[in-house]
């Protein structure tokens, strides 16, 4: 799953992020109100994290902004030294799923936010399905018919964003940010590795599923083998 950090500590998201991606997450991390708003209408992220003291503008005005855009049902956790109950109490009014006070343990953001993502609700995590494919984004596991999948986080990042297109086009440029973030990271040729990787798992596993790239387009799935 994908994540939004909103921080601008240099320190503190730089621990979150490495602590989140070492436990499976895609990590965006922002640091200013402009940049927050600019990442969510250019990608979709299940979760956000959001700092309230932000160089430019408020936390709350940037949550405002968000549920009132795209982001309107993704779940978003406020993490601010502000603790006072009406800070706490204004935030979760004010549109946040949870309210975590710094300083904070690291294991603990993580099971709020894994518990964010298991609340019931129009969130983004439903088991998503194209021909024997199925793809359950809250657990990221997927299946061909009734045999599990053996993904990489990456590997599961790029089905699941080729499932839930349902066939269509997905956008290579898209597909790397999804994957890899803002910063890149993925090295050429990474994306058409992590895609070789899936086309081999999908026929080990008997799916009539496969891969096809479009050329100077991305890749989309196609219900039948092809020759």
């Amino acid at each position: 799953m994908k994540i939004l950090l909103v921080e601008d500590h240099l320190a503190v998201s730089g621990i979150v992020a490495d602590h989140l991606r070492q436990r499976g997450f895609a990590v965006d991390v922002v640091r200013r109100a402009d940049e927050a708003l600019a990442a969510s209408r250019m990608t979709r992220y299940d979760a956000v994290i959001l700092d309230l003291g932000l160089p430019d503008g408020d936390g709350m005005q940037v949550l405002h902004q968000l549920r009132q855009g795209g982001a309107a049902t993704v779940p978003a956790i406020i993490v601010s030294a502000r603790d006072g109950l009406a800070d706490r109490v204004g935030g979760l009014n004010g549109g946040a799923d949870d309210y975590i006070v710094k300083p904070f343990e690291l294991t603990e953001l993580e099971a709020r936010l894994r518990a964010v993502l298991r609340r019931p609700g129009p969130r983004p995590h439903a088991v998503y399905r194209y021909g024997d494919l199925s793809f359950d984004a809250a657990r990221q596991s997927a299946a061909a018919g009734e045999r599990a999948l053996d993904l990489t986080r990456l590997e599961a990042l790029a089905l699941e964003e080729l499932v839930r297109a349902a066939g269509q086009a997905v956008v290579k440029d898209a597909l790397e940010d999804r994957l890899y973030g803002f910063d890149g990271g993925g090295g050429m040729n990474a994306l058409e590795a992590v895609i070789s990787r899936l086309r081999r798992r999908l026929a080990a596993a008997g799916s009539a599923v496969t891969i096809e790239s479009l050329r100077g387009i991305g890749y989309r799935l196609r219900p039948g083998r092809t020759a």
